[in-house]
């Protein structure tokens, strides 16, 4: 009945998590959601009165396809600023979020037969567009060395059919924060074996010293004509029903995406355009401030919760806003025991036991890991993580009176 493409791929691992955590709370359990990738806030005031003043104008008309001039113009200047580089609107397209930005550039550069090495864990997106366009996603594990690869493993991975590596950081779900190193040694691969590099910064607002997000073209400018880079206000500006972000790269490749877009969603939300852009000309980059201090508090508070862990080593939790616990040391234990599979069950037992939901680290292709995000309110935070903490020690307790 499908078309055989549906075969390679699912609902999104987090869409997942998210149904099973309202069909909890619509059975009357009491949960705390920790599953979510947003930041629970009221959106900027300068966004709001942006929005509010295009509706009050009668601004309800088609847009460009791929945005209006004022705000990729807006968009190329802050990439200008931020990478040194000079930045163009025609080498900007905004679109319905960066899910549309990351598709658009996996069909306007990838042919089937086509690898793309993404690393592991990884947001289950990446993978999924890679197969739409008919091109195979190949995985670098980063487990055993923090989440981060290691350059001589993305080099093994080459082979002649790569066509591009996916680079997200701060990374979802790890909040794995790429170093300037690693990101010089993945463009000069990329220049010397002819590769494009798709560059994730949505979470790029968000790395905690020591920690430092750099975007890649800064590290070496050469690099700029084979980089897309993908970039969203959900995050930043905690829009993620609005749906805006961008694509920007070379102009033919922004050209592609236009026919692409014009023939899919045609143009983004145009009040979501029109308050973006109020915020971007009249905020000055307060509430983005505001919003990682809010954050860094969070995480500390957090990581000082998960600090009390038996079994589980702590997060490093560099950037973005999830905490990612490794559970293979108490999953390995349990197996001994056939009790526990891998870290779906885990979820499981934390929503029934604890009242608290998460995304198992499956969606992203690590059967041992659970992301926890710390978007949500303090008080919610604290309760949330002090009970998958009692959880979890709860079971190595369990195996140590077993033993």
């Amino acid at each position: 009945m499908l078309a055989q493409r549906m075969s390679s791929f699912s609902t999104s691992g987090t869409a997942k998590a998210r149904v099973a955590a309202k069909a909890a709370a619509a059975a009357g359990r009491q949960i705390i959601d920790l599953s979510a990738g947003e930041i629970w806030c009221d959106p900027p005031e300068a966004l709001r009165a942006g929005a509010i003043a295009a509706i009050e104008r009668g601004i309800n008309r088609y847009t460009d396809t791929i945005g209006i001039d004022e705000l990729r113009e807006a968009i190329a200047e802050r990439l200008s600023t931020v990478t040194a580089k000079p930045w163009q609107a025609d080498e900007v397209a905004v679109t319905a979020g960066g899910k549309q930005a990351l598709f658009n550039a996996a069909m306007a550069i990838l042919n089937p037969g086509d690898e793309v090495i993404i690393p592991a864990p990884y947001w289950s997106t990446f993978p999924a567009q890679v197969q739409l366009a008919g091109a195979t996603p190949v995985f670098v594990e980063t487990r055993a060395n923090g989440y981060v690869p290691l350059i001589k493993d993305i080099r093994a991975a080459v082979t002649p059919a790569t066509r591009a590596i996916i680079v997200n950081t701060p990374g979802n779900p790890t909040g794995a924060v790429f170093g300037r190193a690693l990101l010089g040694g993945i463009t000069e691969l990329a220049i010397r074996r002819n590769l494009w590099i798709i560059f994730d910064e949505c979470y790029g607002s968000f790395a905690y010293p020591p920690a430092r997000h750099e975007n890649i073209v800064s590290t070496l400018p050469q690099v700029r004509s084979r980089t897309l880079l993908v970039g969203s206000f959900s995050k930043s500006l905690a829009l993620t029903g609005w749906r805006l972000g961008y694509l920007a790269g070379p102009a033919e490749v922004i050209a592609a995406a236009r026919a692409l877009q014009s023939h899919t969603t045609s143009n983004p939300n145009v009040i979501a355009q029109y308050a973006v852009l109020a915020h971007l000309k009249n905020d000055g980059g307060r509430f983005e401030q505001t919003l990682r201090a809010r954050l860094s508090e969070a995480r500390t508070r957090g990581l000082d919760i998960l600090s009390r862990l038996a079994q589980v080593p702590r997060p490093l939790a560099q950037g973005g806003f999830y905490f990612y616990l490794d559970l293979s040391a108490l999953l390995a234990n349990k197996l001994q025991r056939g009790t526990f599979a891998d870290a779906d069950d885990i979820v499981r037992l934390l929503i029934e036991r604890a009242g608290v939901a998460a995304v198992s680290g499956t969606a992203f292709g690590d059967p041992a890991g659970i992301r926890l995000s710390y978007g949500v309110p303090l008080e919610a935070l604290e309760r949330g993580l002090s009970a998958v903490v009692d959880a979890l020690n709860h079971m190595s307790a369990g195996q140590r009176s077993a033993a």
